[in-house]
């Protein structure tokens, strides 16, 4: 299971007082105003931040930490990610469960046989929809249905799948 998950990346810095615009890469943006701690992952290591300030301006939120008080701190840092541990994650609610947590899973279909590994999870409007690496090396979209996905075992990370009629046309 992932220990940390990634909620935002620092875009380019705001203003000169060490301000940061992160683009979000949260389903909830809105959890960015109860965040209190994350981690700044530089590439080489994590660093534990404390947020002291939540803005938001169009698509972007803007953060402050306590710890960057000039611009030329944390300018550096453009382009990395923002992490929170696991246990400052987004509570889930019975049934849901986090997307990385299912990224590599083994899927197979439903008498047994291995069809491939779960590569992503594409978000659309109605459902979400597996991309599929399979065994031959082909990309299968399977949508996130119970006619076509039958067993979630997020503890072995093994997908059962249905394949149905015209998925592999």
């Amino acid at each position: 299971m992932e220990k940390y998950f990634r909620v935002g990346v620092i875009a380019n810095t705001h203003g000169i007082r060490g301000e940061v615009k992160v683009y979000p890469t949260t389903d909830d943006i809105n959890r960015f105003k109860k965040l209190k701690k994350c981690i700044l992952d530089t590439g080489k290591e994590y660093i534990d931040l404390n947020v002291e300030s939540v803005k938001f301006f169009k698509n972007m939120v803007i953060l402050k930490f306590k710890e960057y008080n000039n611009i030329n701190d944390i300018e550096c840092y453009k382009g990395k990610d923002i992490l929170v541990s696991r246990d400052n994650a987004v509570k889930l609610e019975k049934g849901e469960y986090y997307i990385a947590d299912i990224l590599g899973a083994k899927v197979i279909l439903e008498d047994g046989s291995e069809f491939g590994v779960l590569e992503d999870v594409m978000q659309t409007g109605a459902n979400d929809v597996y991309v599929v690496k399979t065994l031959d090396n082909k990309e299968v979209l399977l949508p996130k249905i119970d006619e076509c996905v039958k067993k979630l075992d997020i503890e072995n990370k093994i997908v059962t799948v249905h394949i149905m009629k015209g998925l592999l046309d």
